[in-house]
This record gives C-alpha cells, structure tokens and sequence, in this order.
C-alpha cells in the first residue's frame, strides 16, 4: 500500500459534511471509496485502486446499501462483478410504486 494523503490526493468536495483532514484512510474506507467512486475523476479512482487494491475496493462496494445506477454498472464492469453482487442490487425496495410499471 502506497501513501494516500486524503486532503491533497482528493478534492475536498467530496467531504462537505466533514473535515478531509481528519478522514483515516484505513477506517473510513467506506466512505472514502463510496465518494470518491459516485463523484471523483479516473485519476482518483486510480488513486484509490493502487492505495487499497482492487479486490478491497471491489469488496467495500459490494457490501454499499445504495450505490447509483451509473456507478453500478461502471463498478460491476470494472472489476467484472455480477450485477446480483451487490448488496444495493439485490435490496428490494421498501415502498412499493403505487403504479403498475
């Protein structure tokens, strides 16, 4: 594992609700994975991958509760996951459309 320095390594945007700097890469890996894959760059998500390897990031997405569409498909292309894979996916949706769709 290489050196990830979450305030200079990745815009602070994706951390608007806390202080990137007092982010720990190893315990908030969940949270530092989920925003970085749903709005970072393909030089973060690198970043991200050469830092905790792919099957760690693979694992921490699979196990998400909410992860968007777009991100999904990109994600179970990626590290050729089964869309069934996911946690998020196979989630049935609490409230049932009152239309037939």
């Amino acid at each position: 594992m290489g050196k990830l320095n979450i305030s200079k390594d990745l815009s602070p945007k994706y951390f608007w609700d806390i202080d990137p700097g007092r982010l720990d890469a190893a315990v908030s890996k969940r949270l530092i994975i989920d925003r970085v894959f749903t709005l970072g760059t393909a030089k973060e998500i690198m970043l991200l991958l050469n830092y905790y390897g792919e099957k760690e990031v693979g694992e921490v997405l699979k196990k998400q509760n909410y992860i968007d569409p777009k991100t999904l498909n990109f994600v179970s292309r990626l590290f050729n996951i089964p869309l069934k894979a996911f946690k998020c996916y196979s989630r049935q949706r609490s409230n049932r459309p009152l239309w037939n769709s």
